[in-house]
């Protein structure tokens, strides 16, 4: 059964608002139907009792809640807002029509008060479902808060715990159906894990005895017994949460633009509209017209369109972002984002998939040879290349050789007067052996088998597939993409070249890449803003230093992802060229909906100011605004 997307509060409020509508138009419909409106239905200086009576009902059905907030936030010092304003010109307007009463003048008022706050309820329903839809992304991560941690004891007996009482080392029990509450290592059993939460990616992730595993994970089909690796303030769980919940304190430029806005705006405008009411009535003494101009100058005045669907727009785009598995800790980085110009790349890890693998066999038709050989000689050693050649190899190796390590040069194997020799040149070189050198980029690893050259292996690390991609990507979007590595010359311009970065450094220790970083700092413009991009312990000074820092968060060290502030939690560099694109439609339509709101609300301003404008045209600049502006800023949650 499909989940609804409105919550209850929504649900309660909406139909408080058809209830109330449903009123309003039957008792406006009728007024306006019958002669002489309801004030005729009884004669006498009190027949405005009556429509006062039916319109109070709706008033106070629809407007209870806005009458309240604004008595609590006047009695906490907060006079000026929203609340406020809407009391003001409602109120205002039913003592207005109590005036024509019972001065005997038509009766005017009640039901433009009752309109402004039913509107302005419509305008508050449509943020909080549009606030509750972009919510459903972040509300999926906060999903992933465990419950409880089923602890194994000493005596083999299973209890119940918090997450935050496991030690590390400790075993726990995850049943199917479970979430992970910590971070370890599976210890006993097989099954797939749904890390739709944590990711955004929908496939299901299989692990066994020796796969690691991260908090927020759901179990999907059998039990599993875990090596607690990380305490929970440590885990993964933990730390996402912190992002996604401290998020909202990170405001954006405009943000706190409109804030200050509205803090001066708002009593600007209660002040200009005393004058309006009081100053044209003094010369006039026509108090009722100029009164109700400036009634209707309150209500378009309220800056509910801007204070609304600007933060709106930003949280939307966060929003947008943690479906695909990005978390953007503020919409400030959201906003600083859109300006990025330069990207800065760690290279292992990152660019590349930082494992070693086979990329080359010479000669191909002895492929098979030079690769048996070579596991046989390797198949103990904990080394990355030689498990990158076992691993190629992948079949059990010859058992019953010697192996001799040869320190800096390789390894040799012996059996039964069968000698393999497996290491660098130094190695060919030592024992006289006439090789064929193997310039191909990378770490080449020969092999000779009783003093004859059999072939070479060359090692190198694999460039990520969707790097090319994402680096054509930036590229397009006129973005400088630099690679700062330790590796040496040649394989850091290999690498370059086949992904087509703009350019690179090569040989840098970590405090090195710091000083390039400065560098580009120092050399670029006001507006431009430099990103870095690594997952490393070593990439965070750099990533703190950085206008913008990038996290590959699943396989990203802690330290990386505390100092970075976009994080991506799938690994994936796509994540980067989606983020800008996010970035870049937020801040499309923060712009739309600023310019809009202004144009329209300052156009009505003066319309209402020498009276062209009635107070029915005020509810459209206000709440009809607001509206419009707010399915606007839905539009950032769109599909990528």
């Amino acid at each position: 059964m499909k989940r609804s997307s409105m919550s209850r509060k929504d649900k309660k409020n909406l139909i408080r608002i058809l209830i109330a509508l449903v009123l309003f138009f039957a008792i406006f419909i009728t007024d306006k139907a019958m002669a002489g409106g309801l004030g005729g239905v009884f004669s006498g200086p009190a027949a405005w009792v009556f429509p006062f009576l039916l319109y109070l009902v709706v008033y106070l059905i629809i407007g209870y809640d806005v009458l309240w907030r604004a008595v609590r936030n006047i009695s906490h010092g907060q006079v000026f807002d929203e609340n406020f304003l809407m009391c003001v010109a409602t109120l205002g307007a039913f003592a207005l029509a109590i005036y024509r009463g019972v001065t005997g003048e038509e009766i005017e008022g009640f039901d433009e008060a009752c309109a402004v706050l039913l509107f302005y309820q419509v305008g508050e329903w449509f943020q909080s479902y549009a606030t509750g839809k972009s919510r459903k992304s972040i509300a999926s991560l906060m999903d992933i808060r465990p419950d409880y941690a089923n602890l194994v004891k000493e005596n083999g007996s299973v209890e119940r715990v918090d997450p935050s009482e496991v030690k590390v080392g400790d075993t726990i029990l995850i049943n199917p159906g479970e979430k992970v509450p910590l971070d370890g290592v599976v210890v006993k059993g097989a099954s797939t894990l749904d890390t739709k939460a944590l990711t955004g990616e929908s496939l299901p992730r299989e692990v066994m005895e020796g796969s690691e595993i991260v908090s927020g994970s759901v179990d999907l089909t059998s039990q599993l017994e875990v090596r607690v690796e990380k305490a929970f303030y440590d885990s993964t769980v933990s730390k996402i949460l912190e992002l996604v919940e401290n998020a909202a304190d990170q405001k954006s430029k405009a943000e706190n633009f409109i804030t200050k806005f509205a803090k001066y705006y708002t009593p600007i405008v209660c002040g200009v509209a005393l004058l309006l009411a009081v100053v044209p009535g003094l010369i006039t003494t026509d108090w009722s017209t100029w009164i109700y101009r400036a009634l209707s100058f309150l209500v378009v005045s309220c800056p509910c369109a801007l204070v609304i669907s600007i933060p709106l727009s930003f949280f939307a785009g966060i929003g947008a972002a943690s479906r695909y598995g990005i978390l953007i800790k503020g919409s400030n980085y959201l906003e600083k984002f859109n300006s990025a110009n330069t990207f800065v790349f760690d290279k292992t890890g990152t660019l590349t998939k930082g494992n070693f693998a086979v990329a080359k066999i010479s000669p191909a038709e002895r492929a098979e040879e030079v690769l048996r050989l070579a596991a046989i000689a390797e198949h103990d050693s904990n080394h990355p290349i030689a498990k990158s050649i076992v691993a190629r190899y992948g079949r059990e190796s010859e058992s019953g050789y010697t192996l001799t390590n040869i320190a800096g040069s390789g390894i040799a194997a012996e059996k039964e007067g069968e000698r393999i020799l497996c290491g660098n040149e130094k190695l060919m070189q030592q024992y006289g052996i006439a090789y064929a050198k193997e310039t191909g980029i990378g770490t080449v690893v020969y092999v000779a088998r009783n003093g004859e050259f059999v072939g070479s292996l060359l090692i190198a690390d694999e460039v990520k597939p969707e790097s090319k991609q994402v680096i054509g990507e930036l590229n397009a979007m006129d973005c400088k993409t630099i690679m700062l590595t330790g590796d040496n010359e040649s394989i850091a311009q290999n690498v370059a070249n086949e992904i087509g970065l703009t350019g690179y450094k090569a040989s840098l220790l970590p405090q090195n890449k710091v000083e390039e970083v400065e560098k580009l700092l120092a050399q670029k413009k006001q507006k431009d803003v430099v990103c870095f991009v690594g997952d490393g312990i070593n990439d965070a000074p750099v990533l703190m230093r950085s206008d913008i820092g990038i996290a590959m968060g699943g396989v990203g060290s802690d330290a990386a992802i505390e100092a970075s502030d976009i994080v991506l939690m799938k690994d994936d560099l796509k994540g980067i060229s989606l983020a800008k694109r996010i970035a870049k439609k937020t801040m499309a339509i923060v712009f739309q909906n600023i310019v809009f709101s202004i144009a329209v609300k300052v156009a009505i301003l003066i319309l209402s100011a020498v009276g062209i404008a009635n107070m029915w045209l005020a509810v459209f600049g206000d709440v009809g605004v607001a509206v419009i502006a707010i399915l606007n800023a839905m539009r950032v949650n769109g599909k990528y």
